[in-house]
This record gives structure tokens, sequence and C-alpha cells, in this order.
């Protein structure tokens, strides 16, 4: 998993109520709230990436016809004990087979590195206070694995042996 330093994040956010307008040489990296998104979606080069700020309380699955054209999905965690994120992540990897990045941001938490790395997340913008090198020693803690299945293989650990 990736920790994301919000200085050094290569993905800008676009200007504008309604996003980029129609450029006939647009700019690469550009982060997108989800109006933002559905604004430019009919025009949008598909050989260019384009990450989007998904809010948490919205259906993950209307990402589905688009999933081809977006790099990032950045999931909201707006308080640590709100986690429907992972499970949007989760649906994200298994269900509708999203391959590009997903990335957890907001209040974010070293003790959430695990379940993060379990549901499909890749990247975490950890919350200001967290510590990148603790958050990096908690997801060696399981080395050998979990019981449970997960997003990268869902069979439990004793069908895997």
């Amino acid at each position: 998993m990736k920790f994301i330093d919000p200085h050094l994040d290569p993905w800008q956010h676009a200007v504008g109520e309604d996003g980029p307008k129609p450029d006939p040489d647009p700019a690469p990296n550009r982060l997108l709230s989800l109006e933002q998104w559905h604004a430019v979606r009919s025009h949008w080069p598909a050989d260019l990436p384009v990450a989007l700020e998904f809010p948490n309380d919205a259906d993950i699955t209307q990402l589905a016809p688009d999933l081809a054209k977006i790099a990032l999905v950045v999931l909201d965690f707006p308080k640590w004990t709100d986690g429907r994120a992972y499970s949007q992540a989760q649906l994200l990897r298994q269900r509708l087979k999203f391959r590009g990045a997903i990335r957890a941001r907001g209040e974010v938490l070293v003790d959430m590195a695990q379940l993060l790395h379990r549901t499909g997340f890749d990247e975490a913008q950890l919350r200001g206070d967290q510590s990148v090198a603790v958050a990096q020693r908690q997801l060696g803690f399981f080395a050998p694995g979990f019981y449970q299945g997960d997003v990268h293989d869902g069979r439990p650990l004793f069908a895997r042996a």
C-alpha cells in the first residue's frame, strides 16, 4: 500500500464548478468531484487518466459504465468510525472488477491500514497526526495471512494451503 503525502500528490483538483471545459489539449492527472465528472464524462478523452472523488454516501455501482476511463477513485472517511468506504472499495474490486487505484482519504488512522488493504485500497492519505512508518509496520503484523478471504484471495486460509 502506498501512503500519499498531500503536498506531493500528482493528482490536482480541477478548477471550476463543472470541472474542466472541453479543451483540444486537456491537462492530465485531474482530480474531479462526482458532479464535475458527470459534467465532462461524455467528452473526456479516453486516453487521458482521470481521478474521481466519490462520496461515501453514494451508490458506487453508478461508476460501472465509466470504470475503464478512471485511473483512481478517492473514497472518503469523514469519521474513522464510518466504514462505508470499506464496502465501496470491496464492491469496486470484487463486483465491478475495477483494476485502477483506490485511495482512502479523510479520517484515516494507522489502525485502519490492515482493513484498508484487505478491502481493496491501494493508497491511503493518513490524517495529519498519523505516522506513515507506523502504518507500514502495521501492514506486516499478519504476514502469514488472515483466516478469512479478502479481495486479493477470496479463499479462507485452509483452502489456500
